[in-house]
């Protein structure tokens, strides 16, 4: 019953994001972290604020591959993709694929420079993903018994540049690097 009501409690703390731990989930056998490690990745629902992919995300990409392969084996049908009883245009699908894309590149890139820390694989992949998707506690090192303090500063700084990334999308984050968003606009009143 106890094993029960932790892994309940740790699921619905990863899904959610909310953080909390009442168990060390570091001392779980390695399939059960590795649920724990996919939950961070599909995050919470759409129009949350919790991080991760989303699962409305996750629903869209998994409806389109099966399309996409039932589209193999009968090439001449017509298939639409359906979310929550609407079909979705091309445009949502290739939205769904676009954030797909640019949240692995920046986790990639994110990944290769947090490695330059020297930290254990499992310790830096699962930082990052605590981080870009807002859940709190990662595994090994930052576990939930753990914390972030050994990290260097500009790992630190590295993480805290994804936890806005991931909290606050992605394309609004790096459309701040956009040089069009800082050109000064003149505005010419005409009476």
């Amino acid at each position: 019953g106890q094993s029960l009501r932790y892994s309940f409690f740790q699921v619905a703390s990863i899904i959610t994001t909310t953080g909390y731990a009442t168990a060390d989930f570091n001392l779980w056998p390695t399939f059960s972290k590795g649920i724990l490690v996919v939950l961070m990745f599909i995050g919470a629902c759409a129009g949350s604020t919790g991080g991760g992919i989303k699962v409305a995300r996750i629903v869209i990409l998994a409806k389109t591959s099966w399309g996409d392969m039932r589209k193999m084996l009968h090439p001449n049908a017509v298939t639409t993709t359906r979310f929550e009883g609407k079909a979705l245009t091309d445009k949502h699908i290739r939205s769904v694929h676009l954030f797909l894309t640019v949240y692995l590149l920046v986790f990639t890139v994110s990944f290769l420079l947090l490695s330059l820390d020297g930290f254990d694989i499992v310790t830096t992949f699962t930082a990052l993903t605590a981080c870009i998707n807002n859940i709190g506690p990662g595994l090994e090192v930052v576990g939930p018994m753990g914390n972030f303090s050994a990290f260097s500063w500009w790992s630190k700084l590295l993480l805290s540049f994804d936890m806005l990334v991931g909290r606050l999308e992605i394309f609004p984050m790096l459309l701040l690097f956009a040089p069009s968003i800082w050109k000064r606009r003149r505005i010419v009143w005409r009476t």
